[in-house]
């Protein structure tokens, strides 16, 4: 009888479950930044992102029901190879929308860094975290 009233339970677990995909440490070059030299000439960024999927995962070994991060690589690639963009900012943001617009992602953080910038830092960047709206 215990097992009859856990069983429930688990399902209603599951069906509220989530997980997460992510790309870690994409380096890209990218038109980026203020000064006149950055806009003459395209510099390194490292992207992260991070994607919480709504969902449990999928019950079939089915490529076609989870999100794919190739898609998120290929659009994050292709950000960097538009215009020229003033702010880390700005290229975080649209890293994010491009997250979020698969319906199934409910949350996501974005990474983006600055690389050869200061010789005496790693990079300088910005974390920006977006989750979607209820409704």
């Amino acid at each position: 009888m215990d097992d009859q009233r856990a069983a429930p339970s688990i399902a209603r677990d599951a069906a509220a479950s989530s997980y997460r995909i992510f790309v870690r440490n994409l380096i890209v070059a990218a038109s980026i930044g203020i000064h006149a030299h950055e806009k003459r000439q395209r510099g390194r960024l490292r992207v992260s992102a991070e994607l919480e999927i709504a969902a449990a995962l999928p019950k079939a070994d089915d490529f076609a029901e989870v999100v794919d991060y190739e898609t998120i690589v290929a659009g994050i690639k292709r950000i960097a190879g538009t215009k020229h963009i003033n702010l880390v900012e700005s290229f975080a943001d649209q890293v994010a929308s491009l997250c979020l617009s698969d319906r199934r992602v409910s949350f996501v953080r974005v990474a983006v860094e600055k690389l050869d910038i200061y010789p005496e830092a790693e990079s300088v960047g910005v974390v920006i975290e977006r989750r979607r709206r209820a409704g």
